[in-house]
């Protein structure tokens, strides 16, 4: 969908921008007033033969501390961490995305998942590296350092749940992080 010039387009009134992606879409404007509305629901529904779920369909006022997730991405304003006067928008991985990651580890993880150390990290590590180039944009480091730190957990309670193997895959006096840096575990 473009917004063209004229003079009923949200373009011209509202300096609003659409975002899309397949069949997702965000419309940013500075304000949404019921004319802007109108005018977008006329084109999607009219013009274009989509249909609007009202459902899911939301106006978010983001000045006003309000929040939206837009393809597995939270969006906010928040405070200047230095206490200056300002805000900004922070992008961040959604609670939704980080407990599919959390899921995707705990199953590769669990009591019953019986494969060799080496192998488990090699695939967690492809899990957790396709999922850190998806969300490495914004200020995702803290979520990242949470993952971590699950992963770690998951890997500890894995390696207990196989002790009856006569397994002892971390040399003496060694942390659990670095026998897992060892094996190749890649930490986001």
């Amino acid at each position: 969908l473009k917004f063209n010039m004229d003079k009923d387009s949200p373009l011209h009134t509202a300096n609003a921008r659409l975002v899309r992606y397949a069949d997702d879409f965000v419309v940013m404007a500075r304000y949404m007033g019921s004319r802007i509305i109108e005018w977008i629901e006329k084109e999607l529904e009219s013009n274009l033969k989509l249909t609007i779920n009202r459902t899911k369909t939301k106006i978010v006022k983001m000045k006003n501390g309000e929040q939206f997730n837009f393809l597995g991405f939270n969006f906010r304003y928040v405070r200047d961490r230095f206490g200056r006067n300002s805000q900004y928008l922070n992008i961040t991985p959604s609670d939704k995305a980080v407990k599919r990651i959390k899921g995707k580890l705990k199953e590769m993880t669990s009591r019953s998942y019986s494969a060799p150390l080496s192998l488990t990290v090699e695939k967690v590590n492809r899990i957790t590296m396709g999922w850190k180039n998806y969300f490495d944009y914004g200020y995702p480091r803290k979520v990242f350092r949470n993952v971590n730190y699950y992963m770690l957990c998951r890997f500890q309670r894995y390696l207990r749940n196989r002790s009856q193997r006569r397994s002892k895959p971390l040399r003496d006096g060694e942390s659990i992080y670095s026998g897992l840096k060892r094996y190749g575990l890649i930490y986001l």
